[in-house]
């Protein structure tokens, strides 16, 4: 069999499963998670790799209909851009479910001459799998999807479905990086998600959207990596918030984040985080580019 190799968008509405999902695909944390939305903020590419398929993923931020600050204008010219390059498209939704924003993200597949595959998550969710067959037959009827995958994110046999079904439509041809790559993401930049992850998890409702993380330094000896890293918040008030009383927010996510560094990176890792703020952040484009937000993900 010659090989297929190309690159995968998976598309949908915020909090859908579509991190999860390229996670478990790649078999490696690559992208961060949380139950909040809009927890992705770029377009992150994790590298499936076999004897005849290389799917480079792009797991892209959620596409919405709110565009209330130049940071979400940018996560939704982030979502849309990632389109233009993927030689197959995986358009996720909920089963049993069809928001606003799924109908955004529809929208954004109307001109594209691209396969579009259908995947259906948390399909696990549903005890009368009888309910799914005319919610499957109506998504079907809204575009012309090249396939319709049902399935659990979170089951690895499902996966090797998924793999095998875009294996159909990959450009046939050499595979475009190294069989031991699995992502083109940096690792000060892992770093950075991974620690934004951890105070994302631990904070109330509204502050993860107003806070970032940029990492200052990181330095990789022999042994040992060192990683210096800066949480961003907006105002004031929420710096205590995110250091928490007797530093403990801060301390424990930083705790965790190297915990799972550790793992990535198979070193010991010193993670040190400072909090600091930079009024509006969210909503300033210089600010924006200065973060790493405003240049090519991609």
């Amino acid at each position: 069999m010659n090989q297929h190799a190309g690159y995968v968008s998976i598309i949908g509405r915020p909090n859908v499963g579509k991190s999860t999902l390229m996670n478990r695909l790649i078999g490696q944390k690559i992208s961060i998670t949380s139950s909040k939305p809009q927890t992705t903020r770029h377009a992150i590419t994790g590298i499936y790799t076999d004897h005849y398929c290389q799917a480079i993923f792009i797991d892209t931020p959620g596409l919405h209909k709110a565009e209330h600050s130049a940071l979400n204008r940018h996560l939704n010219k982030t979502a849309t851009s990632s389109l233009e390059m993927a030689d197959v498209i995986l358009f996720m939704v909920e089963a049993l479910k069809f928001t606003p924003d799924d109908e955004l993200a529809l929208k954004r597949l109307k001109y594209i001459e691209k396969p579009v595959i259908l995947v259906v998550n948390k399909v696990d969710y549903i005890k009368n799998k009888e309910e799914l067959f005319p919610f499957l037959s109506e998504m079907m009827s809204k575009h012309q999807f090249v396939e319709c995958l049902p399935i659990s994110a979170l089951d690895d046999k499902q996966m090797k479905l998924v793999v095998k079904s875009l294996t159909h439509y990959l450009p046939e041809q050499a595979f475009l990086f190294s069989e031991d790559e699995i992502t083109t993401a940096s690792s000060s930049f892992l770093a950075s998600e991974v620690l934004r992850e951890k105070l994302t998890r631990r904070l109330n409702q509204e502050l993860p959207y107003a806070l970032t993380v940029e990492v200052e330094s990181f330095e990789e000896e022999a042994e040992l990596i060192r990683i210096n890293a800066v949480v961003w918040v907006e105002r004031e008030t929420q710096k205590g918030i995110v250091i928490g009383k007797n530093g403990t927010t801060l301390k424990e996510a930083s705790t965790q984040a190297r915990q799972d560094l550790e793992k990535l990176y198979d070193k010991k890792v010193f993670l040190k985080a400072f909090v600091k703020v930079r009024q509006g952040w969210s909503d300033d484009e210089r600010s924006l580019n200065a973060l790493g937000y405003m240049g090519t993900d991609l």
